[in-house]
């Protein structure tokens, strides 16, 4: 009986004891289930935070974060305009009243924006004058001088091109600087050359690369040049000034006119084709006539002047009477 009570108890102990740890087992879940969804949470505010913080373009800090997130990007400095490399070339035709006044006031206005003048080509013909303007002006000037341009008169036509050549230029970085490291290895296995054909070798490879290299910099500074300074190609015309764009004039008289320039120049090209050959008949065509005269005139020496001809006598017979038919010619004997 003893021995049972014994076994009874310690079962009744056992059962107590893992009842008490399945309780610790469940508590301890909860705290740590508990736990885990804590931080969820706040992540998931942390989200909603950043979504409205990129949302909001418009409010300083918005914007901020994506900043400074950007250089960790795929080519987030490349979406910006201003780091980017872009040519600016614009056309445009202005009618004024002064052309020569009009002209001077666009040069002022380039010389003020820090720009120059390219090239400067005008016809002075009262009301017909024309004047024809090449301008380079800084890039970060260039619609302000283009609108300057276009209040000296009426525009009457305007094109606007650009060209991006960013990666032109990040391509040209790269080969520049790749240029310059082989040439600079090229110079360092000159230095160390042991031998004449050795030393000749590399002394050649080092001219070829630095070559090379002075094409592609040449390259990158006329790049520079068009995307620093852009160009404006700007033609003031006079009030009664035609432009190649107005149509043709239709008529009697305009092709009357036409008619005779193209006479003029078929008359043109005729002396001038007569001037080329003349010299040549000059030099060639007169020695061949005096030798072909002077050969005549011997010619017409050796030659014996034509008399009369001599008179042929006739047969005698009685004057006035019959004539006599001629005598008859006997006939040929035959052989034996």
């Amino acid at each position: 009986m003893g021995g049972r009570r014994v076994r009874g108890v310690a079962l009744v102990a056992v059962g107590l004891a893992a009842a008490l740890g399945v309780g610790a087992c469940g508590a301890g879940g909860e705290d740590a289930g508990s736990d885990s969804v804590a931080p969820a949470a706040d992540g998931g505010a942390g989200r909603d935070q950043v979504a409205e913080g990129g949302a909001d373009n418009g409010r300083p800090g918005g914007g901020a974060d994506r900043d400074q997130a950007a250089p960790g990007g795929t080519g987030g400095a490349d979406l910006r305009v201003d780091q980017r490399s872009i040519i600016y070339a614009g056309t445009m035709q202005v009618r004024v009243d002064d052309v020569e006044a009009a002209a001077r006031e666009a040069i002022t206005a380039v010389t003020a924006a820090g720009g120059f003048v390219g090239a400067d080509e005008r016809s002075s013909r009262a009301a017909e004058a024309r004047a024809a303007l090449t301008l380079r002006v800084p890039a970060d000037r260039f619609t302000a001088v283009i609108d300057k341009l276009a209040g000296l008169g009426r525009q009457e036509r305007r094109e606007i091109r650009t060209e991006d050549v960013t990666e032109q230029v990040v391509d040209l970085d790269a080969r520049i600087a790749t240029q310059r490291a082989r040439v600079e290895s090229a110079r360092k296995l000159l230095a160390r050359a042991t031998s004449v054909d050795e030393l000749v070798r590399l002394e050649n490879e080092v001219g070829t690369r630095q070559a090379d290299l002075a094409a592609l910099e040449a390259r990158k500074r006329r790049l520079a040049d068009l995307t620093s300074l852009s160009t404006i190609t700007v033609t003031f015309l006079g009030q009664d000034a035609s432009t190649a764009e107005e149509e043709a004039d239709l008529g009697f008289l305009a092709g009357l006119g036409g008619g005779w320039t193209a006479f003029l120049a078929s008359a043109r090209v005729l002396l001038t084709v007569l001037g080329a050959v003349l010299p040549f008949a000059v030099v060639i065509g007169v020695p061949l006539w005096l030798l072909l005269r002077w050969r005549r005139r011997v010619r017409a020496r050796r030659t014996p002047p034509a008399g009369p001809s001599p008179a042929v006598p006739t047969p005698p017979g009685p004057p006035g009477g019959p004539v006599s038919a001629p005598p008859p010619v006997p006939a040929a004997r035959s052989g034996p």
